[in-house]
C-alpha cells in the first residue's frame, strides 16, 4: 500500500491544522491506520490511531482531548484533525497502516506494516 501525508505547515501556539493521509494499494477498510511523529532528536512516537472500521479512535496522552483522528474509506484517506497546538507539537508527521489493531495500539513503529512519508508542523510560540 502507498500512503502519502499532507497538510502540515506553520502554525502559531493555539491554532489548529488537519492533516490528510491518502492510501492506495489494497482494501483501506482492511486496515487499521494510525498517526506518528517526530521530532528533531527524538524517536519516533505513537499519536493517535481508528480501526479499518472508523471506530475505537484511540490516543496518546499528550493529544488526547485535542486531536482528533479520523477516517473516510470511500475516499480512502485518514485524518488527523489537531486543535489547541502546542510548540512541543512541532514534528514531521507521519501515517502509518497496520492490519493488527493489538499492534497498532501498542504503538510502536516497527510494528506498522506500511508507512507514507512525512509532513511537517511547526508550531510557534
Amino acid at each position: 500500500v502507498q500512503l502519502q501525508a499532507f497538510g502540515g505547515g506553520l502554525v502559531q501556539a493555539g491554532g489548529s491544522l488537519r492533516l490528510s493521509c491518502a492510501a492506495s494499494g489494497r482494501t483501506f477498510s482492511s486496515d487499521h491506520m494510525g498517526w506518528f511523529r517526530q521530532a528533531p532528536g527524538k524517536e519516533r512516537e505513537f499519536v493517535a490511531a481508528i480501526r479499518g472500521s472508523g471506530f475505537s479512535p484511540y490516543y496518546a496522552d499528550s493529544v488526547k482531548g485535542r486531536f482528533t483522528i479520523s477516517r473516510d474509506n470511500a475516499k480512502n484517506t485518514v485524518y488527523l484533525q489537531m486543535n489547541s497546538l502546542k510548540p512541543e507539537d512541532t514534528a514531521v508527521y507521519y501515517c502509518a497502516a497496520a492490519a493488527n489493531w493489538g499492534a497498532m495500539t501498542r504503538g510502536r513503529p516497527y510494528d506498522m506494516d506500511y508507512w507514507g512519508k512525512g509532513t511537517q508542523v511547526t508550531v510557534s510560540s
